[in-house]
């Protein structure tokens, strides 16, 4: 498989959630992928083991966070066709 990256989860048109594992928290959010691009560069890595080191929870501000890939339901239709 080949490694993700920032620009490759647009074109796909993922979305990609953030959460956290803190037990009083459980804060959970959809991160912006163009403010990532803008930040980390069109071609950083996007695996959660490339972003969750550099994620916090915007919440707690705890660094236990997880990460959730999946087809941006927005951007595309429910048997994963792009939507126009």
């Amino acid at each position: 498989m080949a490694k993700w990256t920032v620009q490759g989860l647009i074109d796909a048109r993922m979305a990609l959630h953030a959460f956290c594992h803190n037990s009083r928290c459980h804060h959970n959010q959809l991160l912006n992928l163009e403010k990532l691009k803008a930040k980390l560069g069109p071609d950083a890595p996007a695996m959660a083991d490339d972003l969750i080191p550099k994620l916090r929870c915007a919440k707690c501000g705890g660094k236990a966070v997880g990460l959730t890939y999946a087809p941006d339901k927005t951007k595309v239709s429910g048997m994963g066709h792009r939507i126009d």
